[in-house]
């Protein structure tokens, strides 16, 4: 069974984004992803132990490149 994992930066406010996107995956893949708070910037999406999609200078993922990476990682 794959386990996701959202981590985001709680004192950057990122908490928001991270709570759109495990509603977007339970909505559009029926997976429960779990939110885990962080510091530092850092909003990655986990498949397991392995990031698929993060937030990097100048790009952060919206809701539906991260479906589509999750998506893609659990095939």
């Amino acid at each position: 069974m794959n386990h996701v994992t959202i981590t985001y930066c709680k004192p950057c406010g990122y908490e928001k984004r991270a709570k759109a996107a495990a509603d977007a995956l339970h909505g559009n893949l029926s997976i429960a992803a779990r939110l885990v708070p962080g510091k530092g910037g850092v909003f990655e999406v986990r498949v397991n132990d392995e990031i698929v999609v993060k937030r990097v200078k100048g790009h952060f993922p919206d809701v539906g490149e991260i479906v589509e990476s999750v998506s893609a990682a659990m095939k």
